[in-house]
């Protein structure tokens, strides 16, 4: 059975709905590097630093914040194809804004625009996949889930540097406006495998139990999977704005492997979910298996801040912690899942994965701003302690669960 109670679908329509969804995300994350790996050259096209990059991100994730937090509202009430079809149709937009931009400020403004639609994914996707999904295959569905977002991060600068390199940045930008806009153009076409019906109306309006309209608020679990997120989002921020730049400058990298370094971590961590999926099977050993990714990169991660390392064994740094960041994913999706009561799945992801925007929204500004003090150490031992603190707040989620308080 699945979780809404009805019998499980074919393989090929529940494999089918994994891999559009799993476009979508692609896509989310896909648009959260629109900027990021082109911030060499918006440094001088636009005579600014990198405080003021890392800002663009914040702005970026602060109202990707807010509007996770409403969508997951709004997907319960209305139904998730909408509000998906809404948030893409933003990401075109904002890509096409973004090329045009004549100054920083204008870079701002589109930066507002990616946020809005960015702010909608998490709520969908998870409420179409617990929702249409038989049981049996979310740990794969999270897997997939997992390694479209790493791939979509990926393509980012695999596409956009060297299209920057051959034309200009807003060439680049341009060609990424056309791939959101291609996959809005195939979900819109194979829409009717997207519909699904809004959350019962008693189910989203009753004031009684934890599915009520913000009753799920008291959960503390929910709570402790919104900092375990915020942790990991702050881990991630560094990894994709800072983290290359000041692992080349400590160890001496070249360029050209400084800017593969990225997308070597991703591609790695899209290995390491399929793997990770097989594992997202025994929700007991979940947080285990969180712990132990984590807390192994936690440790490559500081060994990286304070041992002089050959500049050829980055690259490979970068891969090793995202193998183990992606083999912790798919159990990372179960500990919320696990945490979320029933008819209420797109308010509780929007809730909890607004951790994550929060958290892309405050790190880069510091770790900006330790860029720009030079303390390129400093942001590899930030990502260390990041990294320790998901391990810690995992069993945390553990320790909590499903805690409801009694009224009085």
């Amino acid at each position: 059975m699945t979780a809404a109670g009805i019998a499980p679908t074919p393989w090929r329509r529940d494999a089918a709905l994994i891999a559009l969804v799993g476009l979508a995300h692609g896509v989310s994350h896909f648009s959260q590097l629109l900027l990021a790996p082109l911030f060499p050259w918006l440094k001088d096209a636009f005579g600014v630093s990198y405080t003021e990059l890392g800002l663009l991100m914040t702005v970026f994730f602060v109202v990707s914040c807010s509007v996770q937090t409403a969508s997951g509202f709004w997907v319960d009430r209305y139904g998730p194809r909408p509000v998906l079809f809404a948030g893409l149709a933003c990401i075109v937009a904002a890509a096409l804004g973004f090329a045009a931009s004549g100054s920083y400020a204008m870079l701002m403004l589109f930066s507002v625009l990616a946020g809005l639609g960015n702010g909608v994914f998490h709520p969908v996707d998870y409420t179409l996949i617990n929702r249409k999904l038989a049981d049996k295959r979310l740990g794969h569905a999270y897997s997939v889930h997992g390694i479209t977002g790493s791939l979509g991060w990926a393509l980012a600068p695999l596409l956009l540097v060297p299209l920057t390199v051959a034309y200009s940045w807003r060439v680049a930008l341009l060609a990424a406006a056309a791939l959101a806009a291609a996959v809005l153009a195939l979900l819109v076409w194979q829409r009717e495998r997207l519909a699904l019906a809004p959350a019962p109306p008693q189910a989203v309006r009753s004031g009684a139990g934890p599915a009520a309209s913000f009753e799920f608020l008291r959960i503390p679990a929910v709570w402790m999977c919104f900092a375990f997120f915020f942790f990991y989002a702050g881990a991630q921020s560094i990894v994709q704005t800072f983290g290359p730049q000041a692992a080349g400058v400590l160890h001496g990298v070249p360029a050209a492997s400084v800017a593969m370094c990225l997308s070597i971590y991703m591609l790695c961590a899209a290995a390491g979910m399929v793997f990770g999926g097989f594992l997202a099977v025994d929700p007991a050993r979940a947080e285990r298996i969180v712990g132990l990714g984590f807390g192994f990169g936690a440790l490559v991660a500081a060994l990286t801040a304070v041992l002089a390392l050959p500049p050829q064994l980055v690259p490979v740094i970068f891969g090793v912690m995202g193998a183990a960041s992606g083999v912790a994913v798919p159990s990372r999706d179960l500990l919320v899942k696990r945490s979320a009561p029933d008819n209420a799945t797109g308010r509780v992801y929007g809730v909890v994965y607004s951790g994550l925007d929060i958290g892309q929204a405050v790190v880069p500004v510091l770790v900006g701003v330790l860029m720009d003090h030079r303390q390129f150490a400093g942001v590899w031992l930030a990502l260390a302690a990041l990294q320790a603190m998901l391990v810690a707040s995992a069993f945390n989620v553990r320790r909590v669960r499903r805690t409801v308080p009694v009224a009085a």
